[in-house]
């Protein structure tokens, strides 16, 4: 796929939109920095980013809404909508720009499954204010992660943030919504069970990425 401006599939002349999405537990951070140094090692420009926390503006956003005091589902809704449309228009599309892959942990997605089914704010409602906020910008992949809520908790470590701490019923809403968004858009999605070794799941990977980029996996 080729051409000058940023496309709603996330790819410009050069630069390829990656996001990864999954229960906090998944993986995400690991898979990331090995998908990054292979990238790396092709030679290509890699931006590494998260969301919320992408930028400065970002990082307060972020300890405002996983930190800060309890807030209602709207004004959650909101802050990552704001942390996202600043994310986009400051980091994300200047990179795609010039040509580099952008690697995000987490993106719009999350937002429509956390805030739209695990808040019960609507998903349609959420994903359009994303959207908004964004100019339409999506990724030409999105990777999930998916886990057992109960498992995924086994694996997180330190004091839980507002989201860790929503009991389980709004994390399995959260996961099955990932779920039924992925199965609505096979082309965007590479859903990965996170319990299969990491290795193999970077290989996954690194095979539907090489196909965006041009190179061998």
């Amino acid at each position: 796929m080729s051409g000058g401006a940023v496309t709603l599939a996330g790819v410009t002349a050069g630069g390829v939109f990656v996001s990864f999405e999954g229960g906090d537990g998944a993986g995400k951070s690991t898979q990331v920095g090995l998908l990054a140094a292979w990238l790396r090692a092709h030679g290509r420009e890699v931006v590494v980013t998260r969301e919320p926390g992408g930028t400065p503006l970002g990082q307060t956003l972020r300890d405002a809404v996983l930190h800060g005091e309890d807030m209602d589902p709207r004004t959650e809704a909101l802050l990552y909508a704001a942390d996202r449309a600043h994310h986009v228009a400051s980091l994300v599309r200047p990179a795609l720009e010039r040509g580099a892959v952008v690697v995000t942990d987490r993106y719009l997605d999350s937002s429509v499954a956390y805030q739209g089914s695990g808040r019960d704010l609507g998903a349609d409602e959420v994903e359009q204010l994303s959207l908004w906020a964004t100019g339409g910008l999506l990724p030409a992949l999105t990777v999930l992660l998916d886990l057992d809520p109960a498992v995924a908790r086994t694996r997180l470590t330190g004091d839980p943030d507002r989201l860790e701490r929503a009991g389980d019923e709004f994390h399995r809403r959260t996961r099955q919504a990932f779920l039924d968004r992925a199965a609505a858009d096979e082309g965007r999605w590479l859903v990965l069970d996170a319990a299969r070794p990491a290795d193999d799941l970077a290989g996954a990977v690194r095979a539907r990425v090489a196909s965006l980029i041009g190179v061998a996996a």
